[in-house]
């Protein structure tokens, strides 16, 4: 997947979050065999290429499939798995390993799970009694900064993702035009509970532009975000103070 992935792993028997942890690894190195875009000999690539069904891939192909196509309906289109018009799931399999990752530690005990990955985190419980999960937020016009801290209060799970130029530069494709997406935006941070949809979200949301974006936003249930623009103007959603601390 082309980064890296870090866990924060709270509680449980030692033991068995060992062997979960081991799990969660291994299962990220399967998916990036299945899913990369950059090994020919990887599954996705050959589904590209017409040389497998969907059928014959991993379960996990049809599965990711089916919520990358509920992203592009929900998002209208803004979120899409084609690039250059190849199939290219890759805006949302990170997210969704993520997930997928920090899920199994919990099923395995752990009262408190952080993963990481390449900057966007899934939180689930808490790291210790009475303290939640804080997910600082990088301030693109200040290197180093902050923009804003999210807090995991009151919340059993939640997730943080953020799409933009400043750590990658211009990456995003406009699905409309097939070019690079040019916004009046410098990120996105969404905030939700799952992380597939959160990074989908700052995805799509980075495309369409701030204005476009933020009232997309609001409409969607469980989700906050902040936006910053290239003119150094801070926008959010109605909600976004609340999970801010």
């Amino acid at each position: 997947m082309g980064t890296v992935f870090s866990f924060d792993v709270r509680g449980g028997d030692p033991g068995a979050i060992q062997a979960a942890l081991r799990e969660a690894v291994a299962g990220l190195h399967r998916v990036d065999e299945v899913f990369s875009t950059y090994r020919d000999d990887s599954e996705v690539s050959r589904l590209a290429r017409g040389e497998l069904t969907v059928e014959e891939c991993d379960p996990m192909v049809a599965e990711v499939l089916d919520l990358g196509a509920e992203a592009e309906r929900a998002s209208d289109g803004w979120f899409s798995m084609r690039y250059e018009g190849r199939l290219d799931p890759t805006g949302i399999v990170k997210g969704w390993s993520a997930e997928r990752a920090a899920l199994r530690l919990a099923e395995a005990g752990a009262t408190g799970v952080s993963v990481n990955g390449g900057g966007d985190v899934q939180l689930l419980g808490v790291p210790a009694p009475e303290r939640p999960w804080r997910v600082g937020v990088s301030d693109p016009l200040r290197p180093g900064g902050l923009a804003a801290v999210v807090s995991a209060s009151g919340v059993p799970e939640l997730a943080v993702a953020t799409s933009g130029t400043a750590e990658r530069g211009t990456h995003i494709v406009d699905p409309r035009t097939g070019r690079s997406a040019v916004t009046d935006l410098l990120a996105v941070t969404v905030v939700a509970p799952r992380l597939t949809w959160a990074d989908c979200w700052a995805t799509a949301a980075f495309a369409m532009g701030s204005r476009e974006a933020l009232e997309w936003l609001e409409a969607l249930p469980d989700v906050e975000a902040l936006l910053i623009t290239a003119g150094d103007e801070v926008r959010c959603t109605g909600g976004l103070a609340a999970r801010l601390g």
